[in-house]
């Protein structure tokens, strides 16, 4: 149902924490307009938990709205299920292609309970699901086992691949073959994840690098190995601060620093500072110097 390139982006503030709708709507057209397969909102760079579910619809309108055709995946990230059906729904009936469902945001479900948080909000907004399995971020891994059991479920037809362990992708694809459409979920293992047979890649340093990222998927599914790598090596320093706690402040700054963007974080977060700023803004500006000339890809 779905593949490519999926940016998770980022939600954009003014100066009083409000959604700034108009800077959304100019970040989100400029990854469509550089060809990317379609958007997802509201997740952990979207910091969706951060927003109301009011803010969540405002940003998921914003999406459709210039997504020309492609799909809009809304993330579904809450504490509790009650309030995570609540939200499917009102996601469905506001148009949204597909969910993309974190199992649990706080507690620690068991296998039984995962499938049975999974079912309900899929239930609730009856539209395809993609299952976002992040044992590090989350604490909850989606198993095979629990994949077994979803497979029955004619919602589920996807899922975020973020374990950190690259051998998943294989694991899934030889258990399930093509029923779950396989995303990695991590930017520093991309190259590795469509190597080995993911059919897209949910990504973060895309709001920053939209060409550069589109044109690794594509090399790589024209199996132009060789050419894809090089830009995935260039890009390979940047890639690793999606891989961090800071994620958000990391992607943001970036982001800011391309495209001039704002880089405003909801609090408890605080934009970065000291030495850890000045990190990511050494890493941009050798990024940009040495930036790559990409040939095109059928």
């Amino acid at each position: 149902m779905w593949s490519g390139i999926l940016p998770a982006v980022t939600a954009k503030f003014t100066e009083n924490d409000t959604l700034d709708i108009k800077e959304m709507e100019r970040c989100f057209a400029w990854q469509i307009a550089s060809g990317v397969d379609g958007l997802i909102v509201n997740g952990s760079l979207g910091e969706g938990p951060m927003l109301s579910h009011d803010e969540r619809l405002d940003v998921l309108h914003v999406a459709k709205s210039v997504a020309g055709g492609r799909p809009v995946l809304m993330t579904i990230a809450d504490a509790a299920t009650r309030d995570c059906a609540s939200l499917a729904e009102r996601a469905a009936k506001a148009g949204a292609s597909g969910l993309m469902i974190v199992p649990s945001l706080v507690y620690h479900t068991n296998a039984k309970e995962t499938v049975a948080t999974l079912s309900t909000i899929a239930a609730a907004a009856d539209l395809p699901v993609m299952i976002y399995s992040n044992r590090i971020a989350y604490r909850v891994d989606v198993t095979l086992e629990i994949m077994d059991e979803l497979a029955a479920d004619k919602h589920f037809v996807a899922i975020k691949e973020s374990s950190d362990d690259i051998r998943r992708t294989t694991e899934i694809i030889n258990r399930f073959g093509d029923r779950f459409d396989v995303f990695t979920g991590v930017d520093n293992l991309a190259f590795e994840a469509l190597a080995a047979g993911a059919v897209g890649w949910v990504a973060g340093l895309v709001v920053a690098f939209p060409e550069e990222t589109v044109a690794i998927y594509r090399l790589m599914q024209a199996k132009r190995y060789d050419e894809a790598l090089a830009i995935y090596r260039w890009f390979r320093p940047l890639l690793d601060l999606d891989v961090s706690s800071y994620l958000v402040q990391n992607l943001k700054l970036v982001e800011a620093l391309v495209t001039g963007t704002t880089e405003r974080v909801r609090a408890p977060r605080l934009p970065l500072e000291g030495a850890r700023r000045a990190e990511v803004e050494r890493l941009v500006a050798e990024a940009l110097a040495r930036r790559p000339m990409l040939a095109k890809a059928a």
